[in-house]
């Protein structure tokens, strides 16, 4: 990847709120977190399944790239992802779930990483069952990193998902399947939330 900022406080330096980049966020259930940190045009499709999968009940945030083109030099590394609001959101909640944008045009799946181990396996489950295919990780999409924005949550540990650009573009562009991802995750954090209750 070419340059990209190392923290919001240089990419604020550098960039104008509102007019390269935005903020959106929705706190609903203050335990349940949906994040897309590379959303709009930085890894498109990112902000419409964080949003599809937070529904009306879950919180929702997205940090969004709004160049009209050169967005790809407001991508925060993850593990360097400290936008004020984000921070604040992730350090309500229980659950903390990333969206992310991989690279992949040719072949849909889902890369299930992050500390949390048991909610990932829920979500591989339920993301499988409804037909779509999972994969473990590559080296450097793990999402095990404690800085990572998706294990800051008050568990310490999250779960990041790294979106095949192929189901992006799928998901974009049909909304029955949207929603069939979405409600997927929904169920496996619904299981997951009973039975810690």
């Amino acid at each position: 990847m070419a340059f990209s900022y190392k923290s919001y406080r240089e990419l604020a330096s550098g960039e104008v709120e509102e007019k390269d980049y935005q903020v959106r966020m929705n706190l609903r259930d203050g335990r349940v977190l949906i994040l897309a940190p590379h959303g709009g045009k930085i890894e498109p499709g990112t902000t419409e399944i964080a949003e599809a999968i937070a529904g009306m009940d879950y919180s929702f945030y997205s940090f969004e790239g709004i160049k009209a083109d050169g967005n790809s030099v407001l991508h925060i590394e993850s593990h360097l992802f400290d936008e004020p609001r984000a921070l604040e959101a992730v350090g309500k909640a229980d659950v903390v779930i990333t969206v992310h944008g991989q690279i992949d045009r040719n072949d849909a799946f889902v890369m299930i990483g992050g500390l949390h181990t048991r909610l990932g396996s829920e979500i591989k489950r339920e993301l499988e069952a409804v037909g779509f295919k999972t994969r473990h990780p590559t080296d450097g999409l793990s999402g095990t990193d404690p800085m990572n924005i998706c294990n800051r949550g008050k568990s310490r540990q999250g779960v990041q998902l790294e979106v095949s650009r192929k189901i992006r573009d799928l998901l974009r562009n049909d909304k029955e399947q949207l929603q069939k991802f979405a409600n997927a995750i929904r169920k496996a954090i619904q299981l997951y939330l009973g039975g810690n209750e």
